[in-house]
């Protein structure tokens, strides 16, 4: 099972739309997954629990050693397939 960090702003709002619509595509392509949420500031501490970092805005709070997606097109829906799209691929590597 691949295990997905999702992160935003304060780890509720934005975040938990984007994880709603990670789950239901990957479950649409059979991908097992487990996806959490949480702030933007905690990630340094969290990501190497996971195996990618879906980020609703830039990251820039420090250094990580899993693939990392920004996908602010599943907020504004502008690219929103070609993100989930790049995101499942990410995650059937391995």
């Amino acid at each position: 099972m691949k295990r997905v960090l999702v992160a935003c702003g304060n780890g509720i709002a934005t975040s938990t739309v984007v994880a709603t619509k990670i789950r239901e595509k990957c479950e649409e392509n059979g991908v097992a997954v487990t996806v959490n949420q949480c702030k933007l500031l905690e990630v340094e501490s969290k990501a190497d629990d996971y195996d990618l970092l879906v980020t609703t805005g830039k990251f820039t709070g420090g250094t990580v050693t899993i693939p990392v997606i920004t996908a602010i097109s599943l907020l504004t829906g502008i690219g929103e397939d070609a993100t989930l799209e790049q995101i499942v691929e990410q995650l059937k590597k391995e």
